[in-house]
């Protein structure tokens, strides 16, 4: 057997190959950070050290005796990422960090990860958990650690509907992702040990929720900013509709409360210190001005006056001759005998600009009525629908929703969650996001008339039907809008076919 030599000769690299050494090494570290995310929460030292997110740690604390928690919070103190994904992940992986003292499973556990639609649980849950879409263990949980991703039939691109997550015994916990939007039927059958809600699900889901758990010694984590104010899923933790003192017995300096099984703990911006002087000024700016305590310290609190308190300069443009076949389309629609009430959008996704293009406002007809009107402007065109309208008619106590989909309309039932909506439409119209034409002057007359009253409440008038079906289009109508059907016969016509084509599938704006 050949020795090998005592004291090898030293290996020499060119500069160019130290270079690219260097390039290779420097990215390994990269895509190493990005893989392991998880290791860099509540280190225990450094500006950004665990004794500094004091709530979200009495928040995980609690999951020991609690089957119930809540942390009603402000935006970006990181309740998503840094509470929800975080617990979820630990439960799904038994990779605990030796500081945790929170709920513990020893076993491979089944779970849910719920939002409001599919295109949030995408976009916030599933991100927060796997990763983006083509970037899968950039999130809490590590890429070596997920297993057979089922991805969701239709609907919303790039949605996770299950996977399994390898477990520290060997074995795999199940993870499903689920939303509000699936009704309460979707929330029935298997047992679960861990269910995440973020933001709030409705009082039936929830009930749900809590006996998928019963039989478990399973846990509810609902992460949420209180948009929509003191709800009844959240007056449930609370006595008096106050956030809970300590409970007698435990420390004085309790942040959160106890009411039984349950637990809720209030955080706000300063509970944050990832968040610079710079974020906090940004967030507060682009915030409705009755919200920014929500916003800001997790507090409910509505006020009087304008509920868009922004210059219709700065939101009106002129209308566009033609819109661009590439750019999605869907509407909102509001109904009742009074007024039924429609609101079409045009939606630039390369700039993710959404233009208000054409409106439709007309009382006392009856539904096959309403129904040309919005065949007028492209039969193709899906849309979404008051969601009272599925439990009640215009004068015979028909099934509205059922009425008009049968006339020929693609409907679904829109989010109706009129706060959540509203800031919705805010955060659109702060960043220029959100745009409406020139001619679209019935929807101006209602917006310049929309406020609230003296307690902060949506004013109780007649004219703002429209005002609600372009709620109903922005919190939902974007998840059904799609680019027209005839793009691609429009490459084969002369200029004056195509236009007639364009006009005959809703290109134009108004009629």
């Amino acid at each position: 057997m050949k020795s090998l030599p005592t004291n090898p000769e030293p290996q020499v690299f060119s500069r160019k190959e130290l270079i690219k050494n260097l390039a290779l090494v420097n990215a390994e570290l990269v895509k190493r950070k990005k893989t392991r995310k998880i290791d860099e929460f509540y280190p225990e030292d450094g500006p950004l050290r665990r004794e500094l997110y004091r709530p979200h740690c009495e928040f995980f604390k609690a999951g020991a005796t609690c089957r119930e928690r809540a942390i009603i919070a402000a935006n970006r103190i990181g309740k998503s990422e840094g509470i929800g994904g975080y617990e979820t992940a630990l439960h799904l992986t038994g990779q605990y960090p030796g500081w945790w003292i929170g709920k513990r499973f020893d076993r491979a556990i089944a779970a849910w990860a719920c939002g409001s639609t599919g295109q949030t649980v995408r976009d916030i849950v599933q991100y927060k958990l796997l990763g983006k879409p083509g970037e899968l263990g950039t999130g809490m949980i590590k890429g070596d650690l997920i297993h057979d991703i089922k991805k969701k039939a239709g609907g919303v691109p790039d949605a996770i509907e299950s996977c399994r997550i390898k477990h520290v015994t060997g074995g795999y916990s199940y993870l499903v992702f689920k939303s509000y939007d699936q009704k309460r039927k979707a929330f029935e059958g298997t047992e679960q040990d861990v269910i995440w809600l973020d933001e709030e699900a409705p009082s039936d889901i929830y009930g749900e929720c809590l006996i998928r758990t019963m039989t478990t010694d399973g846990v509810i984590l609902l992460t949420f900013t209180p948009l929509q104010g003191l709800t009844e899923v959240v007056l449930n933790f609370m006595k008096d509709g106050k956030m809970p003192t300590a409970k007698r017995g435990m420390p004085e300096d309790l942040i959160g409360g106890y009411k039984g099984s349950k637990f809720i703990i209030n955080a706000t911006w300063d509970d944050a210190p990832h968040l610079t002087a710079a974020n906090k000024k940004e967030i507060w700016e682009a915030t409705l001005p009755h919200l920014r305590d929500a916003r800001a310290k997790g507090i409910p609190q509505l006020g009087a006056g304008a509920i868009y308190p922004i210059l219709e300069e700065d939101i009106v443009v002129d209308d566009l001759q033609e819109i661009p076949p590439w750019w999605a389309k869907c509407y909102g629609l509001d109904v009742g005998w009074n007024n039924t009430a429609v609101v079409w959008l045009a939606w630039n996704r390369e700039d993710d600009v959404v233009y208000v293009y054409s409106v439709y406002k007309q009382g006392q007809r009856e539904p096959a009525s309403h129904v040309q009107g919005i065949h007028a402007r492209g039969p193709w065109i899906a849309g979404v629908i008051d969601p009272s309208s599925v439990g009640k008619g215009q004068l015979d106590g028909k099934k509205l929703m059922d009425e008009y989909v049968n006339l020929g309309l693609n409907l679904a039932a829109a989010n109706n969650a009129v706060e959540a909506g509203i800031f919705s439409v805010w955060s659109r119209l702060v960043s220029g996001r959100l745009k409406i034409f020139k001619s679209c002057v019935p929807l101006l007359n209602e917006f310049r008339l929309y406020r609230r009253d003296e307690n902060g409440k949506v004013a109780d008038k007649q004219d703002d039907h429209l005002m609600d079906a372009l709620r109903y289009a922005i919190m939902s109508g974007l998840d059904v809008a799609q680019v027209s059907p005839y793009d691609e016969e429009l490459e084969y016509l002369d200029e004056q076919e195509a236009n007639q084509s364009r006009s005959k599938a809703g290109y134009f704006g108004v009629y």
